[in-house]
């Protein structure tokens, strides 16, 4: 029998296995607000080698904040396992890797790397509903179709897990490891026989007073193509193993040491949206900018009034508020596209840091 002992420097399991030996697994405890109104499961390892986890408890942590908006909607593990079907590749009604193998996998991968920490349950986000109905009732209405005889899977998902006991502090903002991933079934070709499928998973950081996500590239894989379960876990325990948590932490306090002016923002801005419209033989020459004039707007709108990321009050604003102004902006992109944007303001923050300290490469977007 497993019991749970509660200190104020420490969470520790105690496993019983019948034996009169104990193994424990100490658990960095992380002190959170209290706001009975801010609940989180906290996944907890039953045993050191950090397979399945058998434990969850509740602990306040971040605010439930979305970590993408547009088109999605949330959806819990249960329902995916319980209440979704699982597609197949049409032509030899191979199964495809579900969803919530997908998360599974991922959860088990970072329990490996990381035994000795509490994770979040997994926040899930779909999209792009495909709906369906049993052989049974072919000639019902839609009004009079049951819920048994209703069929259903999401096109689109992407989740996170948070690891709340590894924790930072940036410009006064509490940032969180995390690890993710999508799965978009319009990038596979269904209609034919089994082949490669293809996922992006990324492993980063999430600040904590807005749930904005913080992932560079090396942290990222666009696409990451599989044959099989145990390849999506091997390639998944690769990524983990490889993260250098440390540089993108030193890269993002870099960014809090420097600022722009307001007329340099505000020349940023005008040629983000400039961007858009150049004549491909002069874009070819200028850093790669993947965010459209939606996002641009509320960037602008955000500068002025974010209760986190605006301007001072002499209208500067640093680079580390930049950055989270275009990952909130961000949160407008749809679910096979936010990984990709995300790394790219990253990588487009970065390069403005180099910019004010002398480097041409982005030169062009504050001249």
């Amino acid at each position: 029998m497993d019991t749970l002992q509660l200190t104020n420097e420490s969470t520790t399991i105690i496993e019983n296995n019948g034996s009169n030996e104990e193994s424990t697994l100490v658990l960095q405890r992380v002190n959170c607000p209290s706001n009975d109104n801010v609940i989180n499961e906290i996944i907890l390892p039953s045993k050191i080698n950090g397979m399945i986890p058998n434990e969850v408890v509740s602990k306040p942590l971040f605010i439930p904040k979305p970590f993408i908006e547009a088109n999605t909607s949330e959806i819990g593990l249960h329902t995916l396992k319980n209440e979704c079907v699982i597609p197949v590749f049409s032509k030899d009604n191979e199964r495809t890797i579900a969803h919530q193998e997908f998360i599974d996998i991922a959860l088990e991968s970072a329990l490996k790397v990381f035994p000795h920490h509490s994770f979040d349950a997994p926040e899930i986000r779909v999209s792009h509903q495909i709906k369906g109905r049993t052989p049974d009732a072919i000639q019902k209405n839609v009004k009079d179709l049951l819920d048994h005889e209703r069929t259903q899977y999401f096109e689109r998902m992407a989740f996170i897990i948070r690891i709340p006991s590894i924790v930072e502090t940036i410009n006064g903002n509490e940032i969180a490891l995390c690890l993710g991933g999508v799965r978009s079934y319009n990038l596979e070709n269904l209609y034919n026989k089994k082949t490669i499928e293809k996922f992006k998973f990324f492993i980063g950081f999430q600040v904590k007073v807005c749930c904005n996500l913080a992932v560079s590239s090396d942290g990222f894989v666009e696409e990451m193509r599989v044959s099989s379960y145990q390849e999506l876990e091997s390639k998944i325990l690769e990524v983990l193993q490889n993260f250098n948590a440390e540089k993108q932490l030193a890269q993002m306090k870099q960014l809090s040491e420097y600022s722009l002016t307001e007329h340099q923002f505000a020349t940023l801005l005008g040629r983000t949206r400039l961007y858009q419209h150049l004549p491909k033989k002069d874009k070819v020459d200028v850093p790669f900018l993947s965010f459209n004039d939606g996002q641009l707007n509320s960037i602008a709108k955000d500068y002025y009034e974010d209760t986190s990321f605006s301007r001072n009050e002499n209208g500067d604003i640093n680079l580390w508020n930049v950055y989270n102004l275009f990952t909130q902006a961000n949160k407008s992109s749809y679910i096979d596209t936010f990984l990709d944007r995300n790394v790219n303001a990253f990588n487009f923050s970065n390069s403005l840091l180099k910019t004010l300290n002398g480097s041409s490469n982005y030169h062009w977007f504050l001249s």
